[in-house]
C-alpha cells in the first residue's frame, strides 16, 4: 500500500497564503509604478497646453477665413454671371435673324424688290439695337476674321484653300461668337485657310531643292 500523504499543517499553511498575497502586492506595486510612470510622460505642461489651444485658434481663424473668401467669391460670380445661361440662349434670337435674312436674301421671286430691300433694313436695324442691347449687357461679339484660329474662342468647322492667306487664318465667320465679360458665352464657328495641293508640293519641291543646294 502506498503511504498516505500527511496533511499541511496550519503553518505551512499560513506560509503558503503569504507568499501569495506578497506576489500580489509585488504586482500591485509594479503596476502603479508603470501607470504613474506613463501619467508622467503624458502630462502636459502649461505653457504647451497654451500653445496648443493657440494653435488650433490659429488653424480655426484661417478656415474661417478661407470659407469667409470663398463665400465671396460665390457671391461675385453669382452677381456677374447668373444671367449667364439666359444670355447663352437669348444668342438664338440673332441667330434666327440671321436666318430669316438668308432665306429672304435667297428667294428668287424677291430678288430685287423693294418689298426685299426694305424687309432687309428692318432687320439690320433689329439686328444692330440687339448687338447694342447685348453690348451694355456685356455680352459681345467676337471679331474673327483675318484673324488666326484660337480654339479658346474659334470652332474650326471647314478648311478653304485660300494661297494668299496664311495657314490657319479665319476667312468665313459660319456663326458668329459671344463673350460674357471675360466669359466664352459659345465660340464662333470658322472657316480657315489652308494652302492648295499645287502650293504645298511646289513649296515642298523648293525646300528639296534648297536642302541639296546646302549639303
Amino acid at each position: 500500500m502506498e503511504k498516505e500523504q500527511e496533511p499541511k499543517t496550519i503553518k505551512d499553511k499560513d506560509s503558503s497564503d503569504t507568499s501569495v498575497e506578497n506576489d500580489k502586492l509585488k504586482n500591485q506595486e509594479e503596476l502603479k509604478s508603470e501607470t504613474a510612470e506613463i501619467e508622467e510622460k503624458q502630462e502636459i505642461s502649461p505653457e504647451e497646453k497654451i500653445k496648443e489651444l493657440e494653435d488650433k485658434l490659429t488653424r480655426t481663424f484661417a478656415e474661417m477665413e478661407n470659407q469667409r473668401r470663398r463665400f465671396e467669391k460665390e457671391k461675385d460670380e453669382a452677381f456677374e454671371y447668373g444671367g449667364f445661361s439666359f444670355a447663352k440662349e437669348a444668342l438664338s434670337l440673332i441667330d434666327n435673324l440671321e436666318r430669316s435674312k438668308q432665306i429672304l436674301e435667297n428667294d428668287e421671286k424677291l430678288k430685287d424688290t423693294d418689298a426685299l430691300k426694305k424687309t432687309l433694313e428692318h432687320l439690320g436695324v433689329i439686328n444692330k439695337d440687339l448687338i447694342s442691347i447685348f453690348t451694355k449687357n456685356n455680352i459681345k461679339p467676337i471679331e474673327c476674321l483675318n484673324k488666326k484660329l484660337n480654339p479658346n474662342f474659334h470652332q474650326a468647322m471647314i478648311e478653304i484653300e485660300d494661297n494668299q492667306k496664311e495657314p490657319g487664318t479665319i476667312v468665313q465667320e459660319i456663326q458668329k461668337g459671344f463673350t460674357l465679360k471675360d466669359r466664352l458665352l459659345r465660340p464662333s464657328l470658322v472657316g480657315v485657310s489652308k494652302k492648295t495641293q499645287n502650293q504645298n508640293k511646289e513649296e515642298e519641291n523648293q525646300e528639296n531643292r534648297e536642302n541639296l543646294e546646302n549639303k
